[in-house]
């Protein structure tokens, strides 16, 4: 059916008489100047409805189908909302330029007097389409009163192609590895205080480029800062030559007269990210010789990350510590999946200690070089950390996840004891740290979730640990010690901020703290000593330059406010389990003042995963949309991250309905506390936000007025079939049993389920205005899921939008991308929802 204007029309108006004359269609020309609203049409067919009852106004149709821009008019861009693109932009642009800290360090000088930090920051560079790197000292000056002040170098100085910085055990020397965008070779660098010291280039014949992803990704050094361990790709395989005379045999004579290289079996990968990335394999490089050896005795079926340097002993070999997930079947996607079996393993290094020092020849190659296994005993072991005195080894597990088959789920900690002798022991026990918190008690612990650990995490004590972790909708420090189990949160509880530990100065801590209304804002935190057994910490604010503003955002955020609300589960709750049955959460953000009763239009925006969880953090683009008008309900259905195990175990089976109804509870709870107005509601998500989110359009059609999806699921029978985690589908449909019954050739029941979960098994009832973001290289929820859901919908008459970004994966995160993504979100919604 070709889409229609409906017009009302005075009859007063001479040329709207003349123009609707005719009782009949006819096809007439209409003067720019003489409608506005239409001065985009060229031709087109009024269709007149009827005349009012008073004879005042004519109401008549328009088929506008073969509208089209005047020259020069963007395409999807048109005259009433070119205003709204140019306006936005410009703020959007103030937003995207606030940089970001990445990463830290810090430094004892020679002189030994206070200590040095280092900060590795990035920020977008639109015009480039990438992001610039940059790295920023200071120095950090501890004052008598206790506290520290940090003096800042005047300028930060741009790391061009740098792909990784990793500072020496000592801090006296930094590799930076430079990965080649080509078949060129790898760049190693060591750099000195003052210089670049040694420059090695390694081919691809030895590897590929070095991991650097956070996941995969490994180096570090050794103890006398003479080796490095890192991940790379391993070297391309031999692939098969073709000539004019056909195929040409390996170690053939034959002189080539003209040839070309075949493609050989397809290598399966990763999944998302890691599309076309060879298997991670561990290597050693020698920075005295430049030599680079792989390391022997791994099976092709590990795919190696997070690699560690053992505890030295003297007179024995060296021993290497590293994750390894098996891949003898189906790689699965492991982007943000942490459901993939994977155990902690030691191997020799291939450079013997003395070895490396050239004191003694390499001993007898013959030795055993097997790997061992040092966590049989657990379906997952990863960031592995030894503590400063070599004693023990601590490691993250998210068995929890692995065996319930959800992508991710609460983490457990874990301690080997290392044998004294320094030979790693496959026997050796585990011990649990902190176990999985299943429910925990209002105002407690709720379970460990972590995404990250420091590569120093140590107190001077060495038996405490200090992470960053999700607590409920924020992010917190926490301190673990690891011999007691004893867990305690260091960062302020008092508020709703999101905190994140950068780095270690000792005893202290270097920490970044921000919220929905609030940039960045760096805090350095100091153990108080004591004989208290609970210890105690005291922040203070640094003033730095990072994350720096402009007066027009500063002005804005000040103007918003944020809480978090206690959100109670809302109808039947029979058999869920305690935690289950507890209040999940939303971020509320709005306006200070109220110019009058009305409220402003609310943006209700919803998380991907669907185990992931929205923290009251700093986000760019949320804050953005916060500043052009809008209230924002970000909710943490149950089912999220930092809310215990028995609550996040809820949702598996029951998505589409379960989370769903949490939505819907938020959102009524939100209107009934007069936050929002029922008339005026969008709705936000990615992934399984847009699962979310397009299901809330079909089931709920008549509560919200626009809709924007990034990635959305939209079918789970489509998806099954396409995606890299199709084990997914099938937990999330049907619970835990989905991870003994997924199957790669699903029967007609499995897809008709999958079907009857899914957001396009409403779609007959959608009304809401929907705009589709979707990036074309996306393998998590292939760009087919949400342009046959677009298709469908415009088949029946709905209002959509689509912008395909042809080189984007699952994230949509190339500057360009998201900046175009969220911009166009933006004048979506004030086009429906003023």
């Amino acid at each position: 059916m070709a889409p229609f204007s409906y017009i009302i029309a005075p009859t007063s108006c001479q040329w709207w008489v003349n123009l609707l004359r005719p009782r009949f269609a006819s096809t007439i020309s209409l003067p720019s100047s003489r409608c506005t609203d239409h001065r985009l049409l060229k031709r087109f067919t009024a269709i007149p409805i009827s005349l009012s009852t008073n004879q005042k106004f004519f109401c008549f149709a328009m088929d506008v189908s073969g509208a089209k821009p005047p020259k020069g008019m963007p395409l999807g861009v048109d005259e009433t909302t070119e205003e709204e693109y140019a306006s936005q932009s410009e703020l959007l642009q103030d937003f995207t330029s606030i940089s970001s800290i990445d990463k830290a360090w810090t430094f004892k000088p020679e002189n030994g007097k206070g200590s040095q930090a280092m900060f590795s920051i990035s920020q977008p560079n639109l015009l480039a389409n990438k992001r610039r790197k940059y790295i920023l000292s200071c120095n950090i000056v501890k004052e008598s009163n206790g506290f520290a002040s940090f003096q800042w170098a005047p300028f930060p100085v741009e790391m061009t192609g740098v792909s990784m910085m990793v500072p020496s055990p000592s801090g006296s020397k930094l590799l930076v590895v430079r990965n080649s965008e080509n078949e060129s070779p790898t760049q190693f660098e060591i750099w000195s205080a003052s210089q670049v010291d040694k420059e090695f280039h390694i081919p691809h014949s030895v590897h590929g480029s070095v991991y650097s992803d956070g996941w995969f990704e490994g180096i570090s050094w050794n103890s006398d800062e003479t080796l490095i361990a890192y991940v790379a790709e391993e070297p391309s395989p031999s692939k098969p030559t073709f000539s004019g005379l056909g195929y040409k045999k390996s170690g053939s004579t034959e002189k080539d007269c003209g040839s070309w290289k075949g493609q050989g079996d397809w290598e399966e990968d990763w999944g998302e990210t890691y599309a076309g990335k060879r298997q991670p394999a561990l290597f050693v490089i020698n920075i005295n010789s430049g030599e680079v050896r792989g390391v022997e005795g791994i099976g092709k079926s590990l795919s190696i990350g997070q690699v560690v340097w053992a505890p030295s002993t003297k007179g024995l070999h060296q021993y290497l510590v590293f994750v390894g997930w098996s891949s003898s079947g189906r790689k699965l996607g492991i982007k943000y999946c942490y459901n993939r079996p994977c155990a902690l393993y030691a191997v020799r290094s291939p450079f013997h200690e003395f070895e490396a020092n050239e004191l003694h020849p390499k001993e007898n190659a013959s030795e055993d070089v097997s790997v061992v296994n040092l966590t049989q005993s657990i379906s997952s072991a990863f960031f592995p950390r030894f503590s400063a005195d070599g004693k023990f080894l601590v490691f993250l597990s998210a068995k929890s996840s692995v065996d319930s088959g959800a992508h991710s789920a609460t983490d457990s900690l874990h301690r080997i004891d290392w044998p004294t002798d320094g030979k790693p022991d496959p026997s050796a026990k585990i011990v649990d740290v902190i176990p999985v918190v299943m429910c925990a008690e209002d105002g407690c612990f709720p379970g460990l979730y972590c995404s990250s650990i420091l590569s120093k995490p140590w107190l001077s004590d060495g038996y405490t640990m200090i992470l960053s972790s999700y607590w409920h909708s924020t992010q917190a420090i926490i301190s673990v010690h690891v011999l007691s189990g004893k867990v305690v949160r260091i960062s302020p509880g008092d508020t709703d901020f999101s905190w994140n530990v950068l780095t270690l100065d000792g005893d202290n801590c270097v920490a970044v703290c921000s919220s929905p209304i609030d940039v960045p804002q760096i805090k350095y935190g100091c153990l108080d000593e004591g004989s208290s057994t609970v210890p105690s910490w005291s922040w203070s604010d640094i003033s730095s330059p990072i994350s720096r503003c402009s007066e027009k955002v500063r002005t804005l955020l000040s103007s918003l406010q944020f809480s978090v609300i206690k959100i109670p589960v809302k109808g039947v709750t029979e058999n869920l389990s305690k935690g289950a049955r507890k209040p999940f959460e939303a971020i509320f953000v709005s306006s200070k003042s109220k110019k009058s009763d009305a409220c402003d239009p609310l943006i209700v925006m919803l998380h991907g995963g669907p185990h992931s969880v929205s923290v009251s953090s700093f986000s760019k683009s949320l804050a953005f949309l916060s500043s052009i008008g809008y209230s924002v309900l970000i909710v943490n259905y149950r089912g999220s991250l930092g809310f215990g195990e028995e609550a996040l175990q809820s949702l598996p089976g029951k998505v589409g309905s379960q989370d769903v109804n949490d939505v819907l509870t938020a959102i009524d709870l939100a209107i009934d506390m007069g936050l929002a107005d029922p008339s005026k509601i969008c709705v936000l998500g990615g992934s399984h936000g847009g699962f979310l989110s397009t299901h809330l359009i079909g089931q709920a059609p008549d509560r919200f007025v626009a809709a924007a999806v990034r990635n959305p699921v939209c079918s789970l029978a489509l998806m099954v079939g396409t995606t890299d985690i199709p084990d997914w589908c099938f937990v999330e449909t049907c619970g835990s049993e989905g991870k003994s019954i997924f199957t790669e050739a699903p029967s007609a029941e499995q897809l008709k389920l999958l079907h009857s979960m899914s957001p396009i098994s409403h779609l007959s009832k959608v009304k809401t205005p929907t705009l589709l973001l979707l990036g074309a290289q996306d393998l998590r929820v292939p760009v087919s899921n949400g342009l046959q859901y677009a298709r469908a919908l415009k088949e029946k008459g709905g209002e959509v939008k689509v912008i395909v970004f042809p080189n984007d994966v699952h994230g949509i995160e190339r500057p360009q991308s998201d900046f175009e993504s969220f911009l166009n979100i933006g004048v979506w919604f004030k086009k429906y929802c003023k």
